[in-house]
């Protein structure tokens, strides 16, 4: 079976166009009537998304979350989305429409058109969305090719709950030692992930690099530093868990190496220069969000972990690959 990575290094010699921008980069970037636009399209499919008990208003959220993800990771706002939808039972198709209108209106994103298709009885639901964006005025549009050695690498939010909540639904371990209220917001992180487009918005001025971490904070930080040509090292003691996190999962080396690379965190990661730290701090204070220095960019051209001063060798598994 071909690899994710294998089909894409074969789409490059078809994507020529620079909107494309190599296929290196997580949306596209054309230019259009003095207006930049930003589109991306990502695809939930049943049981390699989301699970098959997952609700179907939840399956619709986070069907436009993780599109809208892409645009924050951009600096862009929101103008429209389309949607390839697959046609279920009666019940599940409102569910689905209840969910989608709710994260429509959240994330300001209006539905402007798409397509509707019947599967082959039994086969796994599939869903895809397209989304537009306008991109940042007054500033390039940040890609994840641009971090640079002096650099620092941050990430916004916390890692590792929406790992968390997932473990709690396929019956972990997990699900025993958590209170039904914690349990609760870890599985409503993984079903609802909530990307904050103003906080991309607002950091894109900042950045030398910005994408968002959707297949595990080391996967992707490696991602970002083959694309910049240039060597991240994270700092794993650095990396933001949430209280929930910390209760449940507790916040040793083991449990920090299994968050970051869980998946599904729909957070931001970016690299600046350490003479941006007072402007990136003040932006995400005054949105009320959390931004944390998790690590720096050096030479060279790959992933390196320290704990406590210390190098450590990568996890054989960095993150979800398809």
């Amino acid at each position: 079976m071909t690899s994710e990575f294998a089909f894409i290094e074969a789409l490059r010699a078809i994507a020529t166009n620079p909107a494309a921008r190599g296929l290196a980069d997580d949306a596209a970037v054309i230019e259009i009537g003095g207006e930049t636009l930003v589109l991306t399209m990502d695809t939930i499919v049943e049981t390699v998304h989301c699970l098959p008990g997952d609700p179907a208003a939840d399956v619709a959220w986070k069907l436009v979350a993780v599109n809208v993800s892409d645009l924050a990771a951009k600096g862009a706002e929101p103008v429209g989305c389309l949607v390839s939808y697959a046609l279920g039972d009666e019940e599940w198709d409102h569910g689905f429409l209840e969910g989608l209108q709710q994260a429509a209106t959240h994330f300001a994103i209006p539905l402007l058109g798409g397509d509707t298709v019947r599967m082959p009885q039994g086969a796994p639901r599939s869903f895809s969305l397209t989304a537009i964006g306008r991109g940042p005025k007054g500033c390039a549009i940040p890609s994840r090719c641009g971090a640079k050695p002096g650099d620092r690498v941050w990430v916004s939010g916390t890692i590792g709950d929406a790992g968390l909540g997932l473990a709690i639904l396929s019956g972990h371990r997990f699900a025993a030692r958590s209170d039904p209220v914690t349990a609760d917001w870890l599985v409503r992180r993984y079903r609802r992930p909530a990307p904050d487009v103003v906080l991309g918005i607002a950091l894109a001025p900042h950045v030398t690099a910005m994408m968002d971490v959707s297949d595990g904070l080391l996967v992707d930080s490696r991602r970002m530093a083959e694309a910049s040509g240039a060597g991240i090292v994270i700092s794993v003691e650095s990396v933001p868990l949430s209280d929930a996190h910390r209760e449940v999962a507790g916040q040793d080396l083991d449990a920090r190496l299994a968050a970051m690379t869980a998946g599904d965190d729909y957070c931001l990661l970016f690299t600046a220069p350490p003479q941006r730290t007072a402007q990136i701090r003040k932006a995400a204070a005054g949105l009320g969000c959390e931004v944390s220095a998790i690590g720096s960019v050096g030479g060279g051209a790959g992933l390196a972990l320290v704990h406590n001063g210390e190098p450590i060798p990568l996890p054989g598994h960095l993150g979800y690959q398809h």
